[in-house]
């Protein structure tokens, strides 16, 4: 199936749901070459993936995820990384004010990709313990309210697509699946963008893909977050019902930060960054 695929993309015809999704199945089953990989991920990346593209592929992803059964509903909050910004880990500060607001999180991310400290190595450094299993976090979210799924645990099918994906050495589809792949198929997510071009797409995925509530946000100064320091751009999504709008810092009372404010540099500085916001 995936050969016909890369002669369908190189066409610049898209793929339906169901194949997205079934070629997905079939690499992450091993049943792939490392080249039809490559074809499959540069046909795609140059086409540009649709909304049913990235949807299926995303739902195998799931699929292929360790299990992490949740009693209750979720929030995930995740960016996609790769907007160049060199920012604290803001997505995992804010996942702790989150959760002792009383909301339950289930945070899913990895090591860094394109910054200096990802989600998984400010936890680290921080003294999470990054690699429990499905069990321990579930046992762990009912007694605290937030739990970490690291991508690597939780995504052992992944290791069929690194070799192809280092060869290249560009961005492909996989660099926004990640966000799209909670394990715990948390039933709201706010997840932040790298390029407000994704807003819109991603916020349809989602749905797609059967959230209940979601906020797709792009910071007007590039953050894949809701910025501090700049208007943010916003798709929201509730029940299948989309509004798009603008969010400012000075609408909820606060002054507008400095670019420079929201830089941060390793695992264990900014997991100094997080503690000294987190005991104001």
């Amino acid at each position: 199936m995936i050969k016909e695929a890369i002669i369908k993309l190189s066409q610049h015809q898209n793929l339906n749901f169901d194949t997205s999704e079934a070629i997905i199945n079939e690499i992450m089953n091993g049943k792939a070459t490392d080249a039809q990989i490559a074809g499959f991920l540069t046909a795609l990346a140059m086409k540009e993936a649709t909304v049913d593209e990235i949807a299926g592929a995303a739902k195998a992803m799931r699929e292929h995820a360790l299990a992490f059964d949740t009693k209750k509903p979720t929030l995930e909050i995740v960016g996609t990384g790769g907007d160049h910004s060199n920012s604290f880990n803001i997505s995992t500060t804010t996942a702790f004010v989150v959760a002792a607001a009383g909301i339950p999180v289930t945070k899913h991310g990895n090591r860094a990709a394109s910054s200096k400290s990802g989600a998984a190595d400010v936890l680290e450094a921080l003294g999470v313990k990054i690699d429990d299993s499905p069990q321990q976090s579930e046992a762990i979210l009912e007694q605290i309210g937030m739990a970490f799924m690291f991508a690597q645990e939780y995504h052992q099918a992944m290791r069929y697509v690194a070799p192809a994906r280092k060869e290249l050495g560009i961005a492909t589809i996989f660099n926004i699946l990640g966000p799209l792949a909670n394990p715990a198929n948390a039933s709201m997510q706010l997840l932040g963008v790298y390029d407000g071009k994704l807003i819109e797409p991603l916020a349809h995925v989602l749905d797609r893909l059967g959230i209940q509530s979601a906020m797709v946000v792009h910071g007007r100064d590039g953050l894949d977050e809701i910025s501090s320091a700049a208007e943010t751009d916003v798709m929201e999504v509730h029940n299948g019902i989309f509004k798009t709008y603008q969010i400012t810092p000075e609408q909820f009372g606060l002054k507008r930060s400095r670019p420079e404010e929201l830089v941060g540099g390793t695992a264990m500085e900014n997991a100094q960054i997080t503690r000294a916001i987190l005991a104001n």
